[in-house]
């Protein structure tokens, strides 16, 4: 039997008489943790995933119906109060940990209620930090990091021949982001939302790149720079969608200086977050200007970023291989993002923790597009088949919206050889689809 590490103890001791609810739509999001981790619950929607995994763990709760429920919903269920109650209740001595992937004030609103306490960070300040427009305020001196930007309402944007992006306050993986390319394009915007206010931006063409930082306790913790694989066809008709990470393509286009630039943005993101009372995990999206190779801060994602758990399942690889192969410290000091991010929320003392470094692997989602309609059209194709003879890891989705994920493609190894083009890996998942 393997033996623990330092980090799961501690972790273990704080949940030891509080046990620890991961509440999510998707499975996938509370898995950067083993699901047999004691006294580590899952709570979440029925998917082949979620089924294929609760027959293994236990400590997989499944909420079945009809549709998919969002967090807040799958809260307020009696089932998940009654399961909360059992086995985290009074009778353990105290009140039952509860995490969640994105806060919102309901959330808060139903944990204060039911005597639950929520580990995540305030809803509202991860609103000031997400949103476009309040994100100015709050980053103060930060906002040099930003491309050239004005903020105004939409009837008052005018067209001066050179394309610009425009985003409204709020948005997600891209949807609320538009490259303006022509007057006629921004003249229906205009008639569509005159009084909306949007954010104007310097139109910048060159690679994503995104981590996983960490506020612990009075650290700033950097993670590992993935390339974010955004707008690729034929995964998705929409341009600023994105749709997946490689971790080794950072270290093919960005020099040791733009590394250090982009570690001085993401700290500095960091330091201001400590400062308003934030904890565990963020996110930046940063952009590389193509002509002058200058990085500039994008976004800002105040919670558990999307690629936490593969990251860490990826990081759990290196970990559990020889230290001395792997080139990293003793096993002591390492943590993968996951872990740190819970031990940051349950107030364990970041000691000399260090995020174990990775510089391969890749995942990419297929979305729903007007070309891929359903899983039960795939599985006709034997798309889903012919990937999994390929060694890749496939995730299936329930999702029926346009743009939604459909599946996840995940590789050990990178998938990309530049920006915007698969290398022979990434060729083969093509093939497949």
């Amino acid at each position: 039997m393997r033996k623990a590490r330092r980090i799961e103890d501690k972790i273990s001791s704080r949940i030891l008489r509080h046990p620890l609810f991961y509440v999510c739509r998707d499975i996938e999001r509370a898995i950067g943790l083993v699901p047999n981790f004691p006294n580590y619950y899952i709570i979440t929607n029925a998917s082949p995933l979620a089924a294929r995994l609760a027959k293994k763990y236990r400590q997989i709760i499944l909420i079945k119906g009809r549709e998919n429920l969002d967090t807040w919903e799958l809260l307020q269920l009696p089932q998940t109060k009654k399961i909360i109650s059992a086995q985290g209740g009074s009778a353990l001595g105290g009140k039952p940990n509860i995490l969640v992937f994105k806060n919102t004030p309901q959330i808060e609103g139903l944990c204060h209620k039911m005597g639950w306490k929520l580990l995540n960070p305030s809803a509202k300040l991860a609103g000031q930090v997400e949103e476009k427009i309040s994100q100015i305020k709050w980053l103060g001196p930060l906002v040099k990091f930003l491309p050239s930007y004005k903020v105004t309402v939409c009837k008052k944007i005018t067209w001066t021949g050179k394309k610009f992006i425009l985003q409204f306050n709020r948005s997600h993986t891209g949807s609320g982001t538009i490259l303006i390319a022509s007057k006629k394009q921004l003249d229906e915007i205009k008639h569509k939302f005159p009084q909306r206010e949007a954010r104007v931006a310097e139109y910048i063409s060159g690679p994503l790149f995104t981590n996983n930082n960490m506020v612990w306790s009075d650290k700033i913790l950097l993670g590992n720079i993935s390339y974010q694989i955004t707008g690729l066809k034929p995964f998705t008709d929409l341009p600023f969608a994105t749709i997946g990470n490689d971790w080794a393509l950072p270290y093919k286009i960005l020099s040791p200086e733009q590394i250090k630039q982009y570690n001085k943005i993401a700290t500095e993101v960091g330091r201001r977050l400590k400062k308003s009372g934030w904890k565990g995990l963020f996110g930046i999206d940063v952009i590389m200007k193509q002509k002058t190779g200058r990085l500039y801060l994008l976004e800002i994602n105040a919670r558990q970023p999307a690629s936490t758990t593969y990251e860490s399942q990826l990081q759990s690889t290196v970990c559990h291989s020889d230290p001395e192969d792997s080139g990293e410290e003793s096993l002591d000091n390492r943590c993968t993002t996951f872990e740190a991010h819970l031990a940051s929320l349950l107030s364990v003392s970041p000691d000399k923790y260090k995020l174990i470094t990775i510089k391969n692997g890749a995942q990419i989602i297929q979305r729903i597009t007007h070309k891929k309609i359903s899983i039960r059209q795939l599985a006709d194709k034997s798309q889903i088949s012919n990937l999994t003879k390929k060694k890749f890891n496939i995730i299936i989705y329930n999702n029926t919206e346009p743009n939604s994920d459909l599946f996840r493609i995940q590789s050990k190894k990178g998938i990309m050889s530049a920006h915007n083009k698969l290398n022979k890996v990434g060729q083969a998942i093509l093939c497949c689809l």
